[in-house]
């Protein structure tokens, strides 16, 4: 690994970065076609599993306790990714959980001020009314694209996903695609059990009877491409450059999520929905961008 980290990003590792983004946010409609045949909580429990399997074998146990890895497997596993497959079986469209998900950003900011004791600064306010007014538009429409429980998971999904980035922040710099499997082996009982509670064996049978090639392909995505591939590539970049150059990457996440939805799913993109991506990923913009613009003022 380098002593110092790069802010000039070479064009293949661009590449890199562009490819997970686009698998991340193209990963939505993914989830839609598992959802098609499999329940949500046995589709988690699958993902999760075929990321634990067979990578478990070869892959050092990060040097972290295992309340680390059980907290981080517990909240990304069965809050992030429960909640998400629960909502998008019937409560919200993948475009929309693609954008709405991201909101993360927010929740992490929050959590990470009160951990810190800092104070948002103003421009992280007007970039939070910017994100909430676009999720105002989405809530204000109900033309099945999304509902309010829908919703509401989402961004109880989203805060799941900021109280696991902020375990994984304590974690330090280990390596990601080892901490990814690791921490997946807590993910994979309670969601097991929870499936078994609230869908029943019979419906799970049901879903495994009805899976065919196409279903298969999307829990192997899941678990290899979503998780392996892309949380292992993105940990990877984020180990060679500075995360100010990285990170602003994943505002393409929505945009891949929103276009690809529409393209093989036939989802609507009206123009509410277009200024409600537009208001969310403002503030996302905002958020990541301002202070890089400022740091480069200030040095000018």
């Amino acid at each position: 690994m380098p002593h110092t980290l790069s802010a000039r990003l070479p064009f293949k590792h661009f590449l890199l970065a562009l490819a997970v983004v686009a698998i991340w946010g193209s990963n939505f409609v993914v989830i839609r076609l598992g959802l098609n045949a499999l329940p949500p909580l046995l589709f988690a429990t699958l993902r999760f599993s075929f990321a634990v399997l067979p990578a478990i074998f070869f892959l050092k146990k990060p040097d972290l306790p295992w309340r680390n890895l059980a907290a981080y497997g517990l909240l990304i596993g069965v809050g992030q990714f429960g909640l998400l497959f629960l909502a998008m079986r019937s409560q919200i469209s993948p475009g929309l959980a693609s954008l709405v998900i991201q909101t993360q950003v927010f929740f992490t900011l929050m959590l990470s001020m009160r951990v810190n004791k800092e104070r948002v600064q103003p421009f992280q306010w007007l970039a939070l009314g910017l994100a909430a007014s676009g999720i105002g538009v989405i809530a204000s429409h109900t033309d099945g694209s999304a509902t309010p429980l829908g919703l509401l998971m989402i961004l109880l999904a989203a805060f799941s996903w900021a109280c696991a980035n902020m375990v994984g922040k304590r974690a330090g710099r280990v390596n990601m695609l080892a901490y990814m499997v690791w921490t997946s082996v807590f993910a994979v009982p309670p969601l097991l059990i929870l499936s078994l509670l609230f869908e029943g064996p019979a419906l799970m049978g049901q879903g495994l009877a009805r899976a065919d090639g196409v279903t298969w392909a999307a829990v192997l995505w899941q678990a290899l491409g979503n998780t392996l591939f892309g949380y292992g590539v993105w940990g990877w970049l984020l180990a060679r450059h500075a995360a100010a150059t990285i990170v602003p990457m994943a505002l393409l996440v929505p945009v891949f999520g929103m276009s690809t939805a529409a393209w093989a799913l036939g989802e609507s993109l009206p123009a509410w929905k277009l200024i409600a991506a537009a208001l969310v990923l403002s503030g996302l913009a905002l958020n990541l961008l301002w202070p890089l613009a400022r740091a480069r003022m200030l040095s000018a």
